[in-house]
């Protein structure tokens, strides 16, 4: 019985708060204090080691009073010699668009370039005898309306991580502007009258 009131003693000073609980009865044992990361609080412990962890605010997300940018298009414009691999990687950029919520206004597959190299096939003589090596770069573009810049910011980074070898990428942005103060009003608005006399004859 008297076990058993030490241990409850025990646990109702452990659930008042752990830097109320001391391991032992006898004159206070040396402090420690232990350092942990940002996500972990300090404590003063007498012998006792234990995390607790506490929320911890988001630092990479930033608050700005200041308006987001606006896109009026985003063309993504991939290029690789392996017909294939672009196919794969166009399917990814659509449907990772469109899990994001971004409108694709068209994808299209611009006409393939090709560059031929005539070798010699011997080094020396039979000149008319010749080798021919062709190069295929395939192309792909997906356009894309209507973004803010956080969103493209977002989406790029996210296919880009995910590029594949052999593959380039070319991106064109069209941001849409505030027209400007001078422009607004006319500018025969802003000039000074002029009076006109008659002239006499």
């Amino acid at each position: 019985m008297a076990a058993w009131r030490g241990l409850s003693y025990l646990w109702h000073r452990w659930w008042r708060g752990p830097e109320n609980f001391l391991l032992v009865n006898g004159p206070l044992q040396k402090q420690y204090n232990f350092p942990q990361n940002k996500q972990l609080m300090w404590f003063q412990f007498s012998g006792a080691h234990t995390d607790i962890q506490q929320p911890k605010e988001n630092s990479l997300v930033s608050v700005s009073d200041e308006p987001d940018t606006l896109y009026k298009k985003l063309a993504v414009l991939v290029k690789g010699h392996d017909r294939a691999v672009l196919d794969s990687y166009e399917y990814f950029i659509v449907l990772a668009a469109k899990e994001l919520g971004i409108s694709v206004e068209k994808v299209e597959e611009p006409p393939k370039k090709i560059e031929r190299f005539t070798l010699l096939k011997s080094v020396h003589i039979y000149k008319k005898h010749r080798v021919q090596y062709e190069m295929r770069t395939h192309y792909r573009c997906v356009e894309l309306k209507h973004l803010t810049g956080s969103t493209a910011s977002v989406y790029l980074e996210y296919i880009q991580r995910n590029l594949p070898e052999g593959v380039a990428m070319e991106v064109k942005k069209t941001r849409l502007e505030e027209l400007p103060e001078h422009i607004k009003m006319p500018v025969w608005d802003t000039l000074p009258q002029v009076e006109e006399t008659a002239s006499q004859p």
